[in-house]
């Protein structure tokens, strides 16, 4: 498999606020520079993770812009209603020294139609030729990129070189069977908190995007270290790489989500970050039951981890 900066581990960023209610860049910048501290290979920015809808064009670019000049390796989401906009900010991620792309889905607009999404992925992917890409497939998005499609893209546009693949476990089989499987050239991404087990063992993975990473990123990088073990064929590396997962389960759970951010958010307050206490619009928040329960649930998970991680190293 070609090593590119998708085969690592990724956190997708999410974009913190002001008192305010605007993109708060210099606390965005801090995460960025501590996710890569923490041993993760690059930050993705912006995905649905970073809000993309609810941000200009401007603003977006704006924060690409201030990570890349931090020296934070960024792939950037071109996700966009208008073909128009999706290209320039490919152009922009190139110009300012992105490391990637992550190219999404045309929305709302045709974006059922086949030969529309072949245009707009072939117009995102020829604004940065240089830049490694790969097409973000959610079900979220409304359109799934099959292996036809992926191939004729790819003979056209060899800075097509991955498939990040969001529907979950049946969707990660198919994308290793029928896409990733035949050509060592292309990587699949796991981007789907609750499939990292699945993703690397059972189909090849060669990395993962997390959301769940940005309030554990130590946690969940020692969850990507074992799967990779367990592919190899570790026995032992495949026990705890279970019992991890299964343990992060409800946490990794909110990825599926619509209340994603939202939850997410919550933790990084709960990590003593209060830039993320606010979202853009005033009336998206946490019921006081959906916050009382991803409370216990972190509790539990830290509890557990403290734990279960001291009896690993006491056992190795």
């Amino acid at each position: 498999m070609t090593q590119t900066v998708f085969s690592g581990t990724m956190p997708a960023l999410m974009t913190p606020c002001t008192p305010d209610r605007r993109p708060d860049f210099d606390a965005l910048v801090r995460k960025g520079r501590e996710m890569i501290a923490a041993g993760m290979s690059a930050v993705v920015y912006c995905g649905s993770m970073g809000d993309w809808p609810l941000l200009t064009d401007a603003e977006r670019m704006e924060g690409v812009a201030r990570l890349t000049a931090a020296g934070v390796p960024v792939i950037v989401g071109t996700g966009a209603v208008n073909t128009a906009s999706a290209v320039a900010h490919a152009r922009h991620a190139a110009e300012v020294g992105a490391r990637g792309l992550m190219v999404i889905p045309r929305v709302l607009s045709r974006g059922s139609s086949m030969a529309a999404q072949r245009a707009h992925f072939a117009a995102i992917l020829s604004a940065a030729p240089d830049l490694p890409a790969v097409i973000y497939n959610s079900p979220y998005y409304g359109f799934a990129t099959r292996a036809d499609l992926f191939f004729d893209l790819r003979r056209a546009h060899p800075n097509l070189i991955g498939f990040k693949e969001f529907g979950g476990k049946a969707d990660l089989r198919y994308a290793a069977e029928a896409i990733t499987s035949q050509d060592d050239g292309v990587t699949l991404m796991v981007g789907v908190d609750t499939a990292v087990y699945h993703g690397f063992v059972n189909c090849g993975a060669e990395g993962a995007i997390t959301g769940i990473g940005n309030a554990l990123p130590r946690e969940v990088l020692h969850l990507v270290a074992l799967c990779r073990r367990a592919a190899a064929g570790d026995p032992v590396a495949r026990q705890r790489a279970q019992e991890l997962e299964e343990a992060l389960g409800v946490l990794s759970s909110f990825d599926e989500g619509p209340d994603l951010v939202l939850y997410y958010k919550h933790l990084m307050v709960l990590n003593g970050q209060p830039e993320y206490s606010l979202h853009f619009n005033e009336t998206d928040a946490l019921s006081d039951s959906q916050r009382g329960y991803v409370e216990r649930q972190y509790a539990l998970f830290r509890t557990w981890y403290a734990d279960w991680s001291r009896q690993m190293d006491l056992a190795a």
